[in-house]
């Protein structure tokens, strides 16, 4: 079931458009990944999403409701942690969420069992009482995302989650967005940090002047921009270039001396292990998956040739 579905969204503000024809949907369970530099669109599919800026044309479902015409229903299921997370720093994090729970109108007793468990959860319980504004920023991402689970969300939508966060704060984080999938809470994560999309994420959508430019797997676009999902290096003697293009899914070789790079759309290390012993000799085979950062460097080389 896709709990995020658009159809021709679009969005302009005057000549200039942010988002335009946007066709998506982000199946339950998944972990969704929104890429593209700043500017190409990323937040303000999520505001519409929403139903914090009303689309210029097109629709837009979240778990089948209208965020233009239900957006409190929408609000009510979905959890948004936007990039700068807003606390009051006088008060404490327990204050903050009972505040949060007030306005979800839950009762007392629920309100501070949800409370307790969520700060548990997000290792904030020791610091309950201490103001917010002598936390740390990833100890306010966290108590952000300790606010999205007070609602106990059908869906999760996080905007640049770990953005100035350090390594390991950053590496916690992306461990709790995993524990949000294995729940089955659909995961929608804008970000420009391609490696942390590429550690979390089912599949990747990536926007470029406000158009959805790719979409699918990392191994999909991998395929499509790349010419192949599966990177294999060879270190064999020299002059295999032919024989190794011969092979079935093989897209692209690389070779410099002994040393060879091939691109192919399945994992081919068989084949040309055994054209390189039988041509001579097989000094290393290595396989890798290549990666996001790779893929959307490459994306963005060939929309600039073309341009």
């Amino acid at each position: 079931m896709a709990v995020i579905l658009t159809r021709g969204l679009t969005k302009r503000y005057g000549r200039v458009v942010a988002v335009e024809d946007l066709n998506l949907e982000v199946e339950e369970g998944e972990v969704f990944g929104l890429l593209g530099p700043n500017g190409s669109g990323k937040t303000t599919t999520i505001l519409m999403l929403l139903g914090l800026t009303e689309p210029t044309s097109g629709e837009a479902r979240v778990l089948g409701l209208d965020p233009m015409r239900e957006p409190l229903k929408v609000k009510a299921r979905v959890g948004y942690l936007p990039d700068q997370v807003g606390f009051y720093g006088e008060l404490s994090a327990w204050e903050n969420l009972r505040y949060t729970t007030r306005l979800l109108g839950l009762p007392d007793g629920e309100a501070q069992a949800r409370i307790e468990e969520v700060l548990k959860r997000m290792g904030l319980w020791e610091v309950k009482d201490r103001k917010v504004a002598a936390f740390s920023r990833g100890m306010r991402q966290r108590l952000g995302l300790a606010e999205v689970l007070l609602k106990r969300p059908k869906v999760a939508i996080l905007d640049e989650p770990t953005l100035g966060l350090d390594p390991e704060a950053a590496r916690e984080f992306l461990e709790l967005i995993k524990g949000l999938k294995a729940e089955g809470i659909t995961v929608l994560l804008s970000s420009h940090l391609l490696h942390q999309v590429q550690e979390i994420c089912d599949r990747v959508g990536l926007f470029h002047r406000g158009r959805l430019a790719l979409l699918g797997t990392v191994e999909d676009l991998a395929a499509r921009v790349l010419g192949g999902g599966y990177e294999v290096w060879v270190e064999a003697v020299p002059g295999l270039e032919g024989p190794f293009r011969e092979v079935p899914g093989v897209s692209r070789v690389e070779a410099e001396g002994g040393r060879y790079r091939v691109l192919a759309t399945r994992d081919v290390r068989p084949e040309l292990a055994r054209i390189a012993v039988e041509r001579g000799a097989l000094y290393s085979l290595s396989l890798r998956r290549p990666s996001l950062d790779e893929i959307y460097a490459h994306y963005f080389k060939e929309v600039g040739h073309a341009a």
